[in-house]
């Protein structure tokens, strides 16, 4: 399925580079936060980010 355009793989590296970027910053949000709530709320969306990465890294390899 590695049957991607050079411009595909190239969005596709910007995607996969935002969604790490989006890691980083809920993962500070969390750390920094003190409502146990929120921060609850921000590290289970710092997950869903890694996952969707991992899930589009898939389609490069």
């Amino acid at each position: 399925m590695n049957n991607l355009t050079e411009l595909e793989v190239e969005n596709l590296r910007h995607l996969i580079g935002g969604h790490g970027l989006v890691v980083q910053k809920l993962e500070a949000y969390a750390h920094n936060c003190t409502d146990p709530e929120l921060k609850t709320i921000l590290e289970r969306d710092a997950q869903a980010a890694k996952q969707a990465q991992q899930q589009l890294m898939t389609f490069l390899g």
